[in-house]
């Protein structure tokens, strides 16, 4: 873990940084639609069965918005802590509109808002999870277990570390030969650039201890849904 300061919470709520990386959503949300869809087609309900998804650390909404194109039904609440992603969001989510409402929400703090009912049928999480302390994942585990309904599932996507040196180093020769250029800009970043990718990963652990940490809230059908290299899909439902 880098010794320098979490400046996490300043990137995401800097109107700059949040355009700059709003920028790149359209890459992104190519790369990452197959485990969001995967995410939804999880979800045990019928075609056009009414349900409310809690999407935590929703961003500009992209998980969301592959639950309710698969369920024309659905309704989403999105949580966020960035007022900035909250504004591009609903820009992104104009398509939805009337079937979805954000609400601020910071995952490191622990303190709920009102706005979030007691109890949602679904909640999924994607590429937010890992921001967070080991102490604050076991946590937040417990308090979704406590705001879904008997047998409602959450699901997440996220990155996790390798779980020793030789699996990192298939991982990183995987992603050279995909992304040539990518070799000469791990070892060309600019201080600030390092910065940012030391605190992106400060917090990132290896998949085993997660599940563990999911077992222990008490959730049942516990599983790795999907994986290719670092990036996973895992979950489990509240027992009935």
């Amino acid at each position: 873990m880098s010794d320098a300061p979490d400046t996490n919470a300043e990137f995401w709520k800097s109107a700059e940084q949040v355009a700059h990386w709003v920028t790149g959503a359209q890459e992104r949300e190519r790369q990452y639609a197959r485990p969001r869809i995967l995410m939804a087609e999880l979800l045990p309900f019928g075609p056009d069965e009414p349900f409310t998804v809690l999407d935590l650390g929703a961003g500009t909404g992209a998980a969301a918005r592959a639950v309710l194109s698969h369920f024309p039904a659905a309704r989403a609440i999105l949580a966020d802590f960035s007022p900035q992603m909250m504004e591009h969001g609903n820009q992104a989510m104009a398509a939805y509109a009337g079937r979805y409402s954000y609400v601020e929400f910071d995952l490191a703090s622990g303190q709920w808002p009102d706005a979030i009912p007691a109890a949602v049928d679904a909640v999924i999480s994607s590429m937010c999870v890992h921001h967070l302390t080991d102490d604050r994942k076991r946590q937040l585990f417990a308090e979704i277990l406590g705001r879904l309904i008997p047998g409602g599932w959450y699901l997440n996507y996220d990155p996790v570390a390798a779980p020793d040196p030789g699996v990192d180093d298939a991982w990183l020769r995987v992603a050279e030969r995909r992304d040539p250029e990518l070799a000469h800009q791990r070892t060309h970043r600019t201080p600030e650039q390092q910065a940012r990718y030391d605190n992106h990963v400060r917090y990132i652990i290896p998949l085993a201890p997660q599940i563990e940490f999911l077992r222990a809230a008490g959730f049942e059908a516990v599983d790795v849904y999907w994986k290719e290299l670092e990036d996973v899909v895992y979950g489990g439902r509240r027992p009935a």
